[in-house]
């Protein structure tokens, strides 16, 4: 962690403001700054302490006084005023204008101190952390930062995203194992009117049949052996929101007219239930396979599969993306080295040259592995 967590300690006795600062310099990460007058205090609230150690009875100007001032400068400053008065009037009063704490000059000052800063150095950080989440959320989906490339076919698939973020039409994602299928999932979902609503998730192949279709559409008790509670499925779980059938390729042909159901009518019925129930849901399927050649091959219902087209989108293998390899091995690395806190890494021209010879079979999942080595 770097230095940079600014204390000013303003008190007007010399031995005293020397003592606070020694004793809160014992932790590395504080950057200590000593004061001796409320002048000198608000000549430098422009550097924007985190806290303020304050002196109540300085000679030029009272707690009360210096303490609305810096407030009115930046509330989020965080003041403890320190005094040699135990004066339950005036706690209250700095209190109630905001003061942190109110400490009296004792045996016990310094540990009070300590724990106070301590208390407000970790709600610093807990507060920098949300606000890091947020700005990574905002990025996530932001699709051009969250789906890496230069290339035109990348650029297209930005477009098509685009395209259907503005829909509620079917998609259906093509590409091999690791090119991100899932990811461009996402970028529609929470680009999309929906975005507030559930993405719920379901890899087809990796459900047993006999357990899909309860996972898809849920149970009634007693439906089957088991079945001792009602269950609801993914596409209710799924209601105003999206679902994203992962390895749709895999779903057997029973379950395959049950989905074309539901996209044609919109509406399912639980596993040994008698009533109907509509749901609202957004399909997006993805695959590895090419179904056209599965319904050839009388592995995939024809009529699901044209139902699946209402708006393709394939994603090219990383080998036919020579354009960004190198951009995305960059940002890999960059993201690896701001989460793990390593300092900053480049990739040599020797690595880069290697790269630049790979054919990748993994696609992006094995280049971001690599570069997270």
């Amino acid at each position: 962690m770097n230095r940079g967590f600014k204390i000013f300690v303003v008190e007007d006795d010399i031995w005293y403001c020397k003592l606070l600062e020694y004793h809160l310099s014992l932790n590395p990460d504080y950057e200590i700054k000593k004061m001796h007058s409320a002048q000198e205090c608000l000549s430098h609230l422009y550097e924007n302490p985190a806290i303020i150690t304050l002196d109540y009875s300085l000679p030029d100007k009272n707690g009360v006084a210096l303490l609305q001032a810096i407030k009115a400068f930046n509330p989020d400053i965080q003041v403890i005023v320190i005094s040699a008065q135990k004066d339950v009037g005036t706690a209250v009063e700095l209190l109630k204008l905001g003061a942190y704490d109110y400490i009296v000059k004792n045996e016990d000052t310094k540990d009070r101190l300590w724990h106070n800063v301590n208390n407000i150095r970790q709600t610093c950080l807990l507060k920098e952390e949300i606000h890091s989440l947020k700005e990574e959320l905002g990025i996530k989906y932001d699709i051009s930062k969250a789906i890496i490339g230069n290339s035109d076919c990348i650029k297209r698939v930005y477009t098509l995203i685009e395209k259907a973020a503005k829909s509620n039409i079917t998609v259906s994602i093509s590409g091999e194992t690791g090119t991100g299928k899932e990811l461009v999932g996402k970028a529609i979902h929470y680009n999309s009117d929906r975005q507030q609503k559930p993405y719920v998730t379901v890899n087809v192949a990796a459900i047993p049949r006999e357990l899909l279709e309860s996972e898809l559409f849920g149970h009634e008790k007693g439906a089957f052996t088991g079945a001792v509670t009602r269950r609801i499925g993914k596409f209710e779980e799924a209601h105003k929101g999206t679902l994203f059938l992962d390895e749709i390729g895999e779903l057997d042909l029973s379950l395959q007219a049950k989905l074309l159901r539901v996209l044609q009518e919109k509406e399912i019925t639980r596993i040994g239930g008698n009533n109907t129930l509509s749901v609202d849901v957004r399909i997006i399927v993805a695959t590895h396979r090419n179904l056209l050649n599965e319904v050839k091959k009388g592995n995939f219902q024809e009529d699901l599969y044209y139902r699946l087209l209402d708006l393709p989108i394939t994603l090219s293998p990383l080998r036919d993306r020579d354009n960004d390899i190198l951009v995305l091995a960059k940002h890999f690395t960059d993201a690896s080295c701001k989460e793990n806190k390593y300092s900053k890494k480049t990739v040599s021209a020797g690595a880069q040259k290697r790269l630049m010879a790979y054919n990748f079979p993994g696609n992006i999942r094995e280049l971001r592995a690599l570069m997270e080595l």
